[in-house]
């Protein structure tokens, strides 16, 4: 009887928290039957423009500039300087959040969504993106956890890779 409740519960967390928007997006994709671009990228621009080096050394989202950018893994980044671009080229996997830029508490769960560049946790120097304020408070109950998850469950999610092309570009 009590395993039968905790399932009742579980599946009624689920609906709420679907009703509530938590990585349930249109944009949210079923880690096993859909292919998802490599990098979460609006318009061919990854982290919407945001300058993935500043969480590391501002801690902060700084709005990266046109004038300093650099092209890896099929998109575009944006930095606040030349400085910050240089760091990014030198080591992208270093500073690119990680599952690609996509909702960290999605991929624990097995799906993904948009990331959010401004909901974001640098975790053992590791950037994590989620995709609004309910999804990070729900990964930060257990970084760990969620880490471990999304580790494990981020090969799994089956993608490809990134291109821009004319018509990503606004």
């Amino acid at each position: 009887m009590l395993l039968k409740q905790h399932s009742q519960m579980g599946w009624i967390l689920s609906i709420a928290l679907a009703s509530l928007g938590v990585c349930i997006t249109p944009a949210a994709q079923s880690a096993e039957t859909e292919v998802v671009p490599a990098i979460d990228a609006t318009h061919g621009v990854a982290l919407e423009g945001y300058d993935a080096v500043a969480y590391f050394l501002d801690h902060r989202p700084i709005r990266g500039s046109d004038a300093y950018t650099h092209s890896w893994n099929g998109v575009t980044w944006k930095f606040t300087s030349a400085e910050h671009r240089d760091l990014f080229a030198a080591n992208p996997a270093h500073y690119a959040p990680q599952y690609g830029g996509y909702c960290a508490y999605a991929v624990a769960n097995r799906t993904t969504a948009h990331g959010s560049p401004k909901q974001w946790a640098v975790v053992s120097d590791r950037l994590f993106l989620n995709n609004n304020a309910l999804a990070k408070k729900l990964w930060d109950r257990d970084q760990p956890g969620h880490i471990r998850a999304g580790d494990q469950n981020w090969p799994q999610i089956p993608k490809r890779a990134t291109s821009v092309d004319s018509s990503q570009r606004e």
